[in-house]
């Protein structure tokens, strides 16, 4: 999410026999959460102490990947997606994971279990799991004479945004991510995309850019930021459209399932008691623009001090670190979408009001089939490939530069398309 300095904390002190593991993870509200329970895990394991690097989305992509592709070893702990797990599990970047009885793998949710799997081995643990669904304020819909859908189209969408919009009082109808990045704006508009009938290749692995319902998806995304959207949405990701979201200056948000915890907490958003939550919008297709994701821990090929990592990983992905979590900041604020066990909690069900529509939407996804047409490829809101994260970034660039009224909508697929012929011809695919 945009460049930042990276923070490098250390606390507690090293015993002599002891071991200094390094985890790189991404500055998201759970995990700047784990960060602050430090103390805990030291003081259950004396023999260990913990060093964070803490970054952005976009720029702690670059430098983890950085590191493994070139073996570097600067970091012991990795917080990876469900993109890179079984892509660098193959490459044999990544450590196979393994875990005693009481972690009880089995409890881990089958369709986030199934993305960290290669060749049946477990190569992360997941730190929290999310689908995508749509946020809305319950007293601007009702002020705008609507009633939200349990699943609302994408044109009801569209109609209140345009209707709950009221910038002379700072309040956009509509929040959406514009940063450019894989994972930031390229992930909302290719799960937008599927719903839209859009795909990124055809089954030939041509690209599909120069398509009408690529034209639609992204004339749709760019006319209704313009219209209902905050201005220079073409710098928010994920975290700026929390913070805005949070300040009441949205009317609706659609994102990551995870931000339901903080958008209900009295503590962080002056709007908490006026959220309610809905499916993410469908075009009648047959698909929603709802994706599949995990923020993961993994332990690189290249680690010194794997065994210290993967005690790490098993402590912060495990049901006592849950537990933890709600006795000190209340079951609502717990890591969600990893495990069974926490949705036949009647505590945590009872907490959050958001967890049923999370668990319908994570088990609605489906990455082996995410467009309405074939394709050769698995992923929602993105393409299982290794040539997906830079051909994305370069696509992601041209789409926020679109968003921001400096290309047009023509240009940038034109671009996206010329772009994404290339790499995959220079790879082989299209033969």
């Amino acid at each position: 999410m945009g460049s930042s300095v990276v923070l490098l904390l250390a606390s507690g002190s090293l015993a002599s026999a002891g071991v200094e593991i390094t985890i790189a993870t991404v500055n998201n509200g759970d995990m700047v959460r784990m960060q602050g329970l430090t103390k805990e895990f030291e003081a259950a394991h004396p023999d260990i102490t913990l060093n964070w690097a803490v970054m952005s989305e976009n720029e702690l992509r670059q430098k983890v990947t950085t590191d493994i592709a070139t073996k570097g070893g600067k970091y012991d702990v990795l917080t990876i997606g469900t993109y890179e797990a079984p892509i660098w599990a193959k490459q044999g970047w990544l450590k196979e994971l393994t875990f005693d009885a009481d972690y009880d793998v089995d409890d881990l949710l089958p369709a986030i279990r199934a993305g960290l799997t290669y060749e049946d081995k477990l190569y992360a643990a997941p730190f929290y799991g999310e689908s995508s669904m749509v946020m809305y304020r319950t007293d601007l819909i009702e002020k705008a004479g609507l009633t939200m859908p349990d699943a609302p189209t994408w044109e009801f969408i569209a109609d209140a945004a345009r209707k709950m919009t009221d910038r002379a009082a700072g309040v956009n109808g509509i929040c959406l991510r514009g940063k450019a990045g894989w994972g930031e704006n390229m992930a909302f508009v290719t799960a937008m995309s599927n719903s839209f009938g859009a795909r990124w290749f055809d089954e030939n692995w041509h690209p599909q850019f120069d398509q009408p319902e690529w034209k639609q998806t992204l004339q749709f995304y760019v006319d209704l930021m313009k219209d209902a959207g905050p201005a220079g949405a073409e710098n928010n990701g994920f975290n700026e459209n929390l913070a805005l979201f949070n300040d009441g200056k949205c009317g609706m948000w659609i994102d990551a399932t995870v931000a339901a915890s903080f958008v209900t907490n009295p503590a962080s958003s002056t709007v908490a008691d006026k959220v309610g939550f809905a499916l993410a919008p469908d075009n009648g297709l047959g698909k929603r623009s709802n994706w599949l994701w995990a923020w993961n821990l993994a332990v690189p090929a290249s680690s010194q001090n794997a065994d210290a990592a993967q005690t790490f990983i098993a402590w912060a992905t495990s049901k006592e670190y849950t537990a933890l979590v709600a006795s000190d900041e209340g079951w609502a604020n717990v890591p969600p979408g990893t495990r069974g066990s926490l949705y036949r909690n009647e505590a945590y069900l009872k907490a959050a009001p958001f967890a049923k529509m999370t668990l319908d939407s994570i088990n609605a996804a489906d990455p082996k089939n995410p467009t309405v047409k074939p394709v050769p490829y698995t992923g929602i809101q993105f393409v299982a490939i290794p040539e997906f994260q830079g051909l994305a970034t370069t696509i992601g660039q041209q789409f926020s530069s679109a968003l921001a009224g400096k290309v047009t909508v023509d240009a940038a697929l034109s671009s996206a398309q010329s772009n994404a012929t290339r790499e995959m011809t220079r790879a082989r695919y299209i033969k």
